[in-house]
């Protein structure tokens, strides 16, 4: 019964086996929406000058809190919650002016992916639809997702490492980086390190959807074929994910014993598709990958 294509960009969240899909085209429009997942209380955020999309728990000092769109501030989106009248940032979740200056809202954590790779891994996964009332305003931004819109703050440079070129930014251990999207396309899979964390990065078939896991060591190594991830580190044996980062069933590979292969479920990372002057500024300790 869905409106919505599936080749659409959409902020995915998840939580105690009740899954939903926020179509960017929309929330890129009204920078927020409130729901309630699996009994959890959300916010779902989108800057499009950013290209940051985040979900956070609406909650202030042990109180939920509801709060509007008021302007921007390092062209990011900025909310004022209802309360305080404190302003916070879309990208951080911190509040940057006000009584409240300094508290952070919780991150929650979330996928953006194109709709139909998203229903393959949430199958029974509902889909935030279009409000009638404002579609000349979605049509506008039909060209969004592939950064061919109009407007200079939105559109994309397919160069590398200038302001409006994108980035997969991950987070892990309070270190951060940025991975040039140019080379994770060229490549499908970047197995690399943040810190001192070994990590991988991989880019599904679409073109589109995206996600990043912590490697079990810093030995393993992965590649990508059909929207799985094969450890391709150990001759002995042949590990394989979803992109859940949950274990696939193994099959002998080259007359290897499936029964020896021991799988676990992958860590995953917080990533972000970001345009790289917004990962640099609200990461300035960010290493960054331009090769």
């Amino acid at each position: 019964e869905s409106k919505v294509d599936s080749d659409r960009l959409v902020i995915g969240f998840e939580r105690n086996g009740e899954a939903r899909a926020y179509p960017i085209q929309f929330i890129g429009y009204h920078h927020q929406v409130v729901d309630t997942v699996g009994g959890q209380p959300i916010m779902v955020t989108y800057c499009t000058v950013c290209r940051t999309g985040r979900v956070f728990e609406p909650k202030v000092n042990g109180r939920f809190e509801t709060f509007r769109l008021v302007g921007m501030d390092h062209f990011n989106a900025m909310f004022e919650d209802a309360t305080t009248g404190s302003w916070w940032r879309q990208a951080t979740g911190e509040a940057v002016a006000g009584k409240l200056k300094g508290t952070t809202l919780p991150e929650l954590p979330s996928q953006q992916m194109a709709l139909q790779q998203w229903l393959i891994l949430h199958p029974t996964s509902r889909i935030l639809q279009p409000d009638p009332q404002f579609q000349m305003r979605y049509d506008s931004m039909k060209k969004y997702d592939s950064g061919n819109g109009r407007s200079t703050l939105t559109r994309r440079d397919s160069l590398s490492g200038h302001d409006k070129s994108w980035v997969v930014g991950v987070k892990v251990n309070g270190k951060s980086k940025a991975f040039d999207w140019n080379r994770l396309q060229k490549a499908r899979v970047l197995n690399d390190f943040i810190g001192k964390t070994p990590v991988v990065v991989a880019l599904a078939a679409d073109d589109k959807s995206f996600v990043a896991f912590e490697r079990p060591t810093a030995l393993t190594m992965f590649s990508i074929k059909n929207d799985t991830l094969f450890d391709v580190s150990n001759s002995s044996k042949t590990n394989c994910f979803n992109l859940k980062g949950e274990p696939n069933d193994p099959s002998p590979m080259n007359n290897r014993d499936a029964s020896t292969v021991k799988t676990t479920q992958l860590n995953r990372l917080k990533a972000y598709q970001e345009f790289w002057h917004s990962w640099r500024t609200f990461n300035p300790e960010t290493e960054a990958d331009f090769k």
